[in-house]
């Protein structure tokens, strides 16, 4: 057993050497990833460790595993906290103490990969939490978040940990659904520029996922589960193949062309047809149209769902196999794949292709060759103050100022006492989001926090609860309505919360269980699904009893998902919607409100003006003519894209390279530049993402009444211009045509340029 451990074999070799030395059981072993994390050890007095006897039987029963999720878990799901879970400083001693085992007692010795939830950061004790990925949309900044990725990656690897699940592949197309936080935001274009971002800064090239600052990335989740209808989480997504491909699809592809090490298939179903029994999408599609390589994992229990469809485990495990899942992830199902074989369900030669790429991943990983980490790496590595500085910057960067009416904000000289109000004021965990570690006390800073932190010298802040999230009870409105009527402006912290508190009921999976009376401070995160898109019922009592004290009101809004929020909106002067912003949300927001940084957030996602109003996401096919309600208008009450500053921004001077292109010539590599000069014209410096969208017609299938093509974010002194340029090729105006094939068809493009899609710049474009 010592010729496949030569790091001189190239890695095929090494494949194939290993898999002829090992017994079908050994396969399906490598298959296999049932265990959760923070059952294999036990934390005992003084601080030591020690292996489970049920790890110590996981291992046995198969002669080893393909991976071990969550060993750094927490969260009130999993149980673990500081009392007894693994911190950043034990994480690698931990883990090696693991692969010991693994490697000293099989008979093959084998590496166990490490596969750690990692959404937003890293789910683990002292694991960096970012901002939820609606933030990083709202950021409109892949370059950022490549850094703020980079830093994510080395904190995981430095801990002993492989492989990082990252959300970055759904699509938020009804905000219903309780995990909207996770999304990007509605359009493909924005998610596949941040996939990118995901896959170039955690991961780098394949070549170099040995190295010690580097984890292999699993996307999540393929595919359409944003689509479910009536916004229920893991819904089916009842939607055809041209949908998939021009809005479902693209991010999983940019992910897959940047190097991407594997694809976690989502819960849904697509037209009938479960994503993890899928074999036209996660073999056809994924492996076959795009070359994909690297490895599907399932996710947690889906597997055993397909019981449904099958009747039995071993039926459901051979389903799935030939679909083309290689790991799985919980499920009672993958274990029985040796009887699967043995009874003629599915043919050895499907076991082979997943074991090939399980074991792939690991020798690209070093594993074998290094599968110890060093144990004093993770210290100097996790929180470091450089994370902590791009976590800030994304806080910035993501918030969003909706509404800015009368130049309410940045607060100026006369606000001398301000009345911050509200359930999301001053409770850290409420801007972390769902899949959210336990934190140490006094971490992070609140939004009541940031703002005293930013506040003048002179200026009194004072703070009053009110009410909460969806608790019915009203009894804290009038405290706030005192304090409001001694202020000169009332800083209403509203929205929704994804906390989820220890002892809430969650399923096998994870995700949260409303049973009974909902819980007041969770109305949104996996499981938590909403009919009615308005904030709870006392937050709009208590917006309108402050507001009806005189004092102009500012809206804050910490939320993960786009709510509703027409009341309070024309309730107040303005609104600034900061998502779940993250430990550091709270500085960042005060330095907002005070001016010390200019907003510059863009919405990734329409905000509703009713639920009864959905779909309202901006890139809806185009009827050819006005489809309206008699009742409401069917715009949005923000639009995609839209966010003000404090400043202004002016385009002129659009300009394409070309006004006519042949369709062949965008075919082999030629692009239209369309350049546009954008000017700063108020007086402090700003940041203005620039974006371009095409609308076509002519195109023999029904396109859409806006796609987003392009956007680049600029940072423009008072005064300063700057000439942007962007490219439009073969990718961006090419089409599925009738018959499903992708190419570049004649018709008209009308190319729009500017800092939404309602204030723009046009030009005509004709491919011919």
């Amino acid at each position: 057993m010592e010729k496949y451990k030569q790091s001189g074999l190239p890695i095929n070799e090494r494949v194939d050497d290993l898999m002829s030395k090992m017994t079908l059981r050994e396969k399906v072993g490598q298959l296999n990833q049932r265990m959760y994390g923070w059952h294999a050890y036990e934390k005992q007095e003084g601080g030591a460790y020690a292996l489970t006897d049920a790890f110590k039987q996981e291992t046995a029963a198969f002669g080893g595993m393909g991976a071990l999720y969550g060993l750094f878990r927490s969260d009130p799901w999993s149980g673990v906290d500081y009392y007894n879970g693994i911190a950043a400083g034990d994480s690698a001693v931990v883990a090696n103490q693991i692969q010991r085992y693994m490697l000293e007692h099989t008979r093959l010795g084998i590496p166990v990969m490490f596969s750690e939830e990692s959404p937003h950061g890293h789910q683990a004790l002292d694991g960096t939490m970012l901002p939820v990925n609606l933030n990083v949309g709202s950021t409109w900044n892949p370059a950022l978040m490549e850094r703020a990725y980079r830093l994510t990656a080395a904190e995981i690897r430095s801990r002993g940990a492989h492989l990082a699940l990252v959300s970055v592949l759904d699509i938020l197309q009804d905000p219903r659904w309780g995990r909207s936080e996770e999304c990007y935001g509605e359009d493909p274009y924005l998610a596949s520029a941040f996939t990118e971002a995901v896959v170039r800064g955690m991961q780098g090239e394949r070549s170099k996922l040995a190295e010690a600052d580097k984890v292999a990335v699993v996307l999540k989740h393929l595919s359409a589960q944003g689509a479910g209808i009536g916004g229920k989480n893991a819904g089916p997504a009842s939607i055809g193949e041209r949908e998939l491909r021009e809005i479902h699809l693209p991010a999983a592809m940019a992910g897959a062309k940047a190097g991407a090490a594997g694809f976690m298939a989502a819960y849904n179903e697509i037209d009938g047809i479960p994503c993890h029994a899928n074999s036209k999408l996660l073999t056809g599609i994924l492996r076959e149209e795009w070359g994909f390589e690297g490895i599907v994992m399932a996710d947690g229990q889906a597997i055993d769902r397909l019981l449904a469809l099958t009747g039995g485990h071993e039926a459901a495990a051979a389903l799935a196999l030939s679909a083309g899942v290689d790991l799985s992830l919980w499920d009672k199902s993958f274990t029985t794949l040796e009887a699967a074989v043995l009874s003629g369900l599915v043919d050895e030669s499907y076991i082979d292709r997943a074991v090939a790429r399980v074991l792939r991943l690991k020798f690209e990983l070093g594993l074998f060759d290094r599968p110890y980490t060093d144990e004093t790496k993770a210290a100097s590595v996790v929180g470091s103050e450089d994370i902590r500085r791009i976590n800030l910057a994304i806080a910035r960067e993501s918030v969003i100022l909706l509404k800015n009416d009368n130049m309410r904000l940045p607060f100026d000289a006369n606000v001398k006492r301000i009345a911050v109000i509200g359930p999301n004021a001053d409770r850290i965990y409420n801007q972390l989001g769902d899949y959210t570690s336990v934190q140490r006390p006094k971490t992070g800073s609140t939004v009541l926090q940031g703002i005293r932190m930013a506040a003048t010298e002179g200026v009194e802040v004072v703070y009053a609860h009110g009410c909460g999230i969806r608790d019915a009870s009203t009894g804290g409105i009038a405290e706030a309505v005192e304090i409001a009527k001694a202020a000169d402006v009332a800083v209403l912290v509203l929205g929704g919360s994804s906390t989820r508190q220890f002892g809430d009921l969650f399923d096998g999976n994870g995700e949260a269980v409303i049973a009974g009376e909902r819980p007041a401070e969770m109305d949104c995160g996996e499981g938590v699904d909403l009919a009615d898109l308005r904030i709870g019922a006392a937050q709009i009592q208590l917006a309108e009893a402050v507001a009806a004290t005189g004092t102009p009101v500012v809206v804050v809004l910490i939320q993960g998902r786009p709510h509703a929020i027409g009341e309070v909106d024309e309730l107040a002067d303005a609104v600034l919607c900061a998502w779940y912003p993250g430990k550091e949300g709270g500085q960042a927001i005060g330095e907002i409100l005070f001016g010390q940084v200019n907003p510059s957030g863009k919405l990734p996602v329409s905000l509703p003006r009713s639920t009864a109003q959905l779909p309202v996401y901006y890139n809806q096919k185009d009827p050819g003519r006005p489809r309206v309600y008699v009742d409401m208008t069917p715009a949005p009450l923000y639009a995609f894209g839209h966010g003000l500053s404090y400043t202004s921004f002016e385009y002129r001077e659009l300009g394409l390279s070309a006004a006519t292109i042949a369709a062949g010539d965008l075919a082999n590599g030629e692009r239209v530049k369309v350049a546009v000069k954008v000017k700063n014209t108020g007086d402090v410096a700003g940041s203005e993402t620039v974006q371009l969208y095409i609308k076509a017609r002519e195109s023999m299938v029904t396109r859409r009444i806006a796609e987003l093509k392009g956007f680049v974010k600029v940072a423009l002194e008072p005064g300063e211009e700057r000439e942007v340029t962007l490219e439009l090729g073969a990718e961006e105006l090419g089409i599925w045509d009738s018959s499903m094939a992708f190419a570049v068809k004649p018709c008209k493009v009308e190319v729009k340029v500017g800092g939404n899609l309602q204030h723009t710049l046009s030009a005509e474009l004709a491919i011919v």
